[in-house]
Order: C-alpha cells, then structure tokens, then sequence
C-alpha cells in the first residue's frame, strides 16, 4: 500500500512538472515580441538550411533573415567579416548578439518546445556553444562535405513555392 501511494505520488509529481514547464514554454512565446534579425552567410549551404527551417517555423513572424552577400557597403549595424566567421543577430533595434545566443534566441521564436526545452538547460547550452566553436571554425569544409547532400534534403522537405526566394539561394549556392 505504502508502495502504491509513494508511485502515485511520483505519478502526480511528473505531471504537475510536466505542466509547469508547459506552462512556462507557452507563457514565454506569448511573450516574447522582440524581432530577431539574423545576419547568415548565403553562400553557405548549411546555413541556408538551418534558414530555412526556421523560416518555416516562425509562425509568429519575429524573425528576419538578412544574407550577409545582400548588404551593401553602407550597412554598418555589424562588422560582416566577422559575421562570416560567426553567425550575428540583432534583437530589436539596437542590442547585437553573436554565436550560440543568436540560436538559443532564434529557436525561443518558433514553435519547437523540444529544442526550446534543451536549450533550456544551461548544461545543453554550455556544451552546444563550445559545438558551435568547433563547427564555426571548420563550416566551410563541413559544408563541402556534407552541404550538397543537406540542401538537398531541406529542399524537398521544406521548400515549395511559399519559400520560393530560399528556393532560389539554395540552388544557386550548392
């Protein structure tokens, strides 16, 4: 009996839990109504995927996606030098964020509550932003590698004629 009531309790327990973090994962895309604007490499095929998926799931509309090869001299908001090497983002219109940050801030504007759930967790985080260090690093031959294949998979995935414009980036890069 003693046994029962103490599964029970775990029971009851988990899903109170499991409610709260729900809970809390609705309140924050409720409340979130910053824009982010990230700043990609469009001749990078990994990275026009990653582009493309969460052009597909921003329902709420608080992302932009600005390639880097579209900006023309007298855009000075980022040093896209430094943008190539490292993936940059501005939230709102004034505060710049770079690396892992401008994805942890990206995915908190979709509607994936298991990578927001991940991306939760600050041990997730720590070691998704040493990942990214190494990927940034090495991205263009991992892209070499492995880009083809990814473009070709995201196009017939996600791409129709509603994402037409990524259509076009993707085949002309890769």
């Amino acid at each position: 009996m003693q046994i029962n009531a103490i599964f029970n309790f775990s029971i009851v327990r988990a899903c109170v839990q499991k409610t709260c973090t729900q809970h809390m994962y609705l309140q924050s895309l409720r409340t979130i109504t910053t824009k982010l604007t990230i700043y990609y490499d469009g001749n990078c095929p990994l990275c026009l995927a990653e582009i493309v998926f969460l052009k597909r799931h921003n329902h709420k509309g608080l992302l932009e996606f600005v390639s880097l090869q579209s900006l023309d001299a007298s855009f000075n908001d980022i040093h896209c030098e430094l943008a190539i090497k490292t993936i940059h983002g501005r939230l709102g219109e004034n505060e710049i964020i770079v690396g892992p940050e401008v994805f942890y801030q990206a995915y908190q504007r979709t509607d994936l509550r298991l990578i927001n759930d991940l991306f939760s967790l600050r041990v997730v985080r720590f070691f998704y932003a040493k990942f990214y260090a190494l990927f940034a690093k090495y991205r263009h031959q991992i892209s070499r590698l492995i880009g083809p294949l990814i473009s070709r998979i995201v196009r017939r995935k996600y791409l129709s004629s509603e994402h037409g414009s990524f259509s076009r980036s993707i085949n002309s890069s890769g």
